[in-house]
């Protein structure tokens, strides 16, 4: 019996061994390249296993498949025309041909198509030098066409669709790739195509703003220049700038972005690719919020006269000043708060200072509850599920949070793995506006003690849940009973770590921080939270980037000398007696430790205005001058200090794990006294309150431009 009689006669197990292949595997050519690919697999997925790129306007990595542009049309052997790359699955025994002359010919033809109402604006266009459609009709595109009679080019008016996106729809190939992220990633529903043929356009229906904390995304989807950053129009081409790669530090999340700079400024901030962390997208905060890095900024060191004016004076003066101030008070009357933007750097300096002069209050500006099972155990603050770890989960129960605003990029997670892994969420806190459907337990705090004594319908969900997760936010740790709420949240997660029997290596309990620094300044030794400086009124008070106004004037004594080390002239500038400029996040190396533990670096994008300089290094100069020399004059040697005191600070790109759960709930019972039955409010509650939320997002005109756009709107719905 011949062979093929044979394959014939055999099971389809028994075919795939015969052919060499797995079982579950199908087996195609692309270019007479052999490879093995899973069943559903599309023709330009498999060309990607192979290393054959594809060209496509529409498909996306990330987004549902439309097969609008027809731009990746292929070959494939017996087939009667070019089939469609992105929208069609391989079949068995396929033969794909991605670079013969009918794949060229059909190509061109879809391109002569795209490029017959397309204007001729590259000069001008913004997208020059990183447009998609560009560079394709470099490859494909003809010098002349077949539509030389048409009378006129199709012509569709702009949209104004708020302050940060910039249209040109005449330039719109329609791919779509903005209506599926809006609807698909962001969970807003508000753009959508129109019309048919040449009268399809893309835009909002009725008259509105793309108004959503994740927008600017769609800026980098466009494959042409039809949506472009209006903060950054015409001000420089791709080939003239600077690219520094680092890490957004507005928010805990620490994603993963692109300093783009020329002549010394920083021109914009795009995303960079990190599946564990922000994937391929940032917010709106991280990419818009730079141009307040250069708007009222600390240029020199500045010192209070009798007549209560800061005045500028150089750096050897206003340290000699300061100096004798730290040496001429008792350490037991100094105190040090750290804002939500320090780097392990400077926070680890300003800790070995003020230890050697003998003082131990050193607290953040952010809270966190430190009895019995606080700080002592890490595993306690970190969000130890980590990010992607969302996508694994079948249950996420929030408590006292609204991800979407405090941390948009994991709540971008949560929508994915509630659109494609059917992920039942539920809240417990202030109802809002996830984008995507949740269970409301209750705003009260009653429901926590009833989920912690098992007597909550909810306990049974749990319980069922194979991969339970439960997220409580920062900011419902901010209260006074924090202990005790913190100590509830413990024991749910541990109980239902038991009872459902979850794998040994995953965690339930996870803590969703705001601020950049906190868990760094937690490893460190630091204190939240600043009731401890409240209490013993300090008559020196060192405030490192602390803006926020969680520690005001009154609160400390009329005589104290209050010295702020930061880099915008915000709220801590306002009511300091001595300031001293620092970096911002572009302008130095600075060590970050994100919500979940995974320490990461910024790099040095631009150099820091005027008189400014790196935090750690001031703090050094300054311990030098008071007689108290610290031991590291380099950024290695610092670093080596951050490894002696807490190695995962220096262990870049790893997230830590962290363990005692068991000793975390028994620390947890422990904790005496009662939960005070209130509504559990979300920090952020607005798209205005999320633009406005650091020295450097306050300081931004473009920011201050978007809660002008989020209050217009309010006020034409109503």
């Amino acid at each position: 019996m011949c062979r093929k009689k044979v394959c014939d006669s055999l099971s389809s197990q028994q075919k795939c061994a015969a052919s060499g292949a797995p079982p579950d595997k199908v087996e195609v050519f692309i270019d007479e390249k052999k490879v093995l690919v899973d069943p559903g697999t599309t023709v330009l997925q498999a060309a990607a296993m192979v290393g054959v790129e594809i060209p496509r306007f529409c498909y996306h990595d990330r987004l549902s498949i439309a097969g609008n542009c027809r731009m990746c049309l292929v070959e494939v052997e017996k087939s009667v025309k070019p089939v469609a790359a992105c929208a069609m699955p391989v079949m068995k025994g396929w033969r794909i041909k991605t670079d013969s002359a009918l794949t060229k010919k059909a190509r061109e033809g879809v391109m002569e198509f795209l490029l017959v109402n397309h204007p001729l604006d590259c000069p001008i266009c913004d997208q020059g030098g990183e447009c998609d459609l560009q560079d394709q009709s470099m490859a494909f595109g003809s010098d002349r066409t077949r539509f030389a009679d048409l009378d006129q080019k199709r012509a569709v008016e702009d949209k104004d669709i708020g302050p940060l996106i910039k249209t040109i729809m005449t330039r719109c190939i329609h791919c779509t790739r903005c209506v599926r992220f809006s609807s698909e990633v962001a969970g807003s529903d508000i753009l959508g195509t129109t019309g048919r043929g040449s009268d399809m356009q893309i835009g909002t229906y009725v008259e509105k703003l793309f108004l959503s904390e994740l927008s600017g995304n769609v800026i980098d989807l466009c494959p042409v220049g039809a949506l472009t950053s209006k903060p950054y129009s015409f001000s420089a081409r791709p080939w003239e700038t600077r690219k520094t790669e680092s890490i957004d530090v507005l928010d805990a999340i620490g994603s993963n972005i692109v300093v783009t700079t020329r002549t010394g400024e920083v021109l914009r901030i795009l995303p960079r690719q990190n599946e564990d962390i922000n994937e391929e997208w940032i917010t709106d905060k991280a990419r818009f919020s730079c141009d307040g890095l250069t708007r009222q900024r600390l240029v020199a060191p500045l010192i209070r006269d009798h007549s209560a004016q800061l005045n500028p004076y150089d750096w050897e003066d206003a340290l000699i000043g300061i100096a004798k101030v730290l040496k001429s008070t008792p350490p037991e009357k100094m105190a040090v708060v750290a804002g939500g933007m320090c780097d392990a750097e400077s926070l680890i300096a300003t800790k070995d200072l003020f230890n050697q002069l003998g003082c131990e209050t050193l607290c953040t500006e952010e809270s966190f509850p430190m009895n019995g099972s606080g700080t002592d155990l890490r595993s306690n603050y970190l969000l130890n599920s980590h990010i992607n770890g969302i996508e694994e989960s079948d249950l996420v129960l929030f408590i006292g949070t609204n991800p979407r605003f405090e941390a948009p990029l994991l709540n971008s997670r949560v929508r994915k793995s509630w659109i494609f892994n059917e992920l039942d969420v539920a809240l417990v806190g202030t109802p809002v506006d996830l984008t995507y459907s949740y269970d409301h337990l209750g705003e009260s705090t009653d429901v926590l003690s009833q989920l912690a004594a098992g007597t909550h319908p909810f306990n049974k969900r749990l319980a069922e849940a194979a991969r339970p997760i439960i997220i409580v936010g920062s900011g419902a740790l901010q209260r006074e009973d924090s202990a005790k709420l913190h100590s509830l949240v413990t024991q749910i997660a541990y109980n239902t770590r038991v009872q459902t029997q979850v794998p040994d290596d995953w965690k339930v309990l996870n803590v969703l921080h705001r601020v950049a620094s906190q868990v760094a300044a937690l490893d460190l030794g630091y204190t939240p939270g600043v009731e401890a400086v409240r209490d013993m009124k300090p008559e020196v008070l060192f405030m490192l980037g602390a803006d926020e106004g969680i520690i005001t004037r009154e609160q400390v004594t009329d005589d104290c000398f209050v010295v702020y080390l930061g880099h915008h002239g915000d709220v801590g500038a306002g009511m300091a007696d001595a300031v001293l400029p620092g970096a911002a996040y572009t302008e130095k190396q600075g060590t970050y430790v994100n919500t979940e533990g995974r320490a990461q670096q910024t790099f040095v994008a631009v150099t820091p205005p005027g008189m400014a300089r790196e935090d750690w290094k001031i703090i050094r100069a300054l311990s030098e001058v008071v007689g108290k020399k610290l031991g590291y004059d380099t950024l290695q040697e610092i670093r080596g200090r951050l490894t002696e005191v807490s190695p995962n600070l220096t262990r870049y790109g790893d997230a830590e794990e962290a363990n005692y759960f068991a000793q975390a709930n028994e620390l947890a019972k422990s904790i005496s006294g009662s939960l005070v039955s209130s509504a559990l409010e979300a920090n952020q509650t607005s798209l205005a309150e999320f633009y406005m939320t650091d020295s450097i997002s306050r300081a931004s005109p473009t920011m201050a431009k978007c809660v002008q756009a989020v209050g217009k709107e309010a006020a034409n719905r109503h």
